[in-house]
């Protein structure tokens, strides 16, 4: 079985959870759609966990690409870039810090494995799963811009928006992270989102303590408290 789950945020116990909960085995393969670090405490754990296997697949978002541009500065020992600086806080309050933190209280070959990881990711994969076709990204830009994916920005597939009301292309399904599906429609807390040929599937495990996750070759959803 091919299955998808995003915006992991630090949440390990919920990962490790939901891998028993599927009997995730190695006949399976699990696509990440980013944002496994940050906020949870967590994040390098699923993030080392994931690359440990052969059958998962982790794509980047955007919480991989402040972390794989800021880890390697140590304010307390050098000057941090002033280009740098301001967008470094930001990240920090929006839970890095948690992240920083446990990257430096790793040894040092832990933390270069951490960044290769980081500097490996791709943003985007195109499967073919139980006769149907599936674009797999942290998140989309417009309708307009997707047209051609292979000539989007990196930051097209990190930061997007989405237009969820809007039906891209009817031979394909979009399935995404990054927006939390409360945010796309209230009755949808803690649940994933279907409409208009997308899937989102960001359930805001960090905020309602729910991971959501969609098995692409029955559609079926599965969910881990």
């Amino acid at each position: 079985m091919t299955y998808v789950v995003s915006d992991i945020h630090g949440c390990d116990k919920l990962y490790f959870r939901l891998l028993e909960t599927l009997r995730f085995s190695d006949t399976d393969t699990l696509y990440i759609l980013g944002d496994v670090t940050d906020r949870g405490s967590g994040g390098l754990r699923v993030l080392l966990d994931a690359a440990s296997r052969q059958n998962v697949i982790l794509l980047r978002g955007n919480h991989e690409q402040a972390a794989l541009e800021f880890l390697p500065h140590d304010p307390d020992n050098e000057a941090m870039p002033v280009r740098l600086f301001g967008r470094w806080y930001e990240w920090m309050e929006d839970g890095g810090d948690r992240t920083y933190r446990a990257f430096w209280n790793r040894s040092d070959a832990v933390r270069a494995r951490v960044l290769r990881i980081l500097g490996s990711l791709p943003v985007y994969a195109e499967v073919q799963v139980g006769g149907r076709s599936f674009f797999l990204a942290h998140t989309v830009p417009g309708k307009r811009k997707m047209r051609h994916p292979e000539s989007c920005r990196v930051c097209d597939f990190l930061m997007g928006e989405p237009e969820y009301e809007i039906c891209y292309d009817p031979k394909r399904i979009i399935v995404t992270g990054h927006t939390v599906t409360s945010l796309i429609d209230k009755a949808s807390r803690g649940r994933i989102w279907r409409g208009n040929g997308h899937i989102a599937i960001d359930c805001g495990a960090v905020y309602s303590g729910v991971l959501g996750c969609l098995c692409l070759d029955t559609l079926e959803e599965f969910y881990v408290e």
